[in-house]
């Protein structure tokens, strides 16, 4: 078995600190051509980016991808919904999930895959205070074992 290749380009970092991802979704992306120029040169951020289930389809909302410079009169705007391709029984999950109280819809990758740009889009409850408090102390100690270990095999 090959694995594929996958180009990461953009990560919400802030995901996985301020959410409990559940599961996760590969979709595609409608895109205009100078978006998809603009995003192979880097230039996306989908930290505030959420999604939402509105008649049957999904959108991808505050994803902000630059307009590409040698774009002239075809850039869009650039923080325009876009919708996400997704199988039937796929969205028909999400809404199962999305009608569940405190579940939401988040991007977690943009990532080119065979060519073609995809979203990881995470399907995530909120996280509250303490429990960020406890994956930072869990990070502190797992690095100070880690250093601890690394100080140990150089002597």
């Amino acid at each position: 078995m090959v694995k594929e290749a996958r180009k990461v380009i953009a990560t919400n970092k802030k995901a996985r600190h301020d959410y409990f991802i559940e599961e996760s979704y590969e979709c595609g992306i409608e895109l205009k051509g100078t978006e998809v120029k603009s995003i192979r040169q880097g230039k996306v951020n989908i930290r505030e980016g959420h999604a939402r289930v509105e008649n049957s389809e999904v959108f991808l909302y505050n994803t902000h991808i630059s307009p590409y410079e040698q774009g002239n009169i075809h850039n869009v705007d650039p923080l325009r919904p876009r919708k996400l391709l997704l199988h039937k029984r796929e969205i028909l999950k999400l809404i199962g999930y999305i009608q569940q109280k405190g579940y939401t819809l988040i991007p977690l990758n943009i990532y080119l895959k065979q060519g073609l740009i995809k979203l990881e889009l995470g399907v995530a409850i909120g996280k509250k205070l303490y429990d960020k408090r406890q994956d930072i102390a869990k990070k502190e100690s797992q690095r100070r074992i880690d250093k601890e270990l690394r100080a140990r095999q150089k002597v």
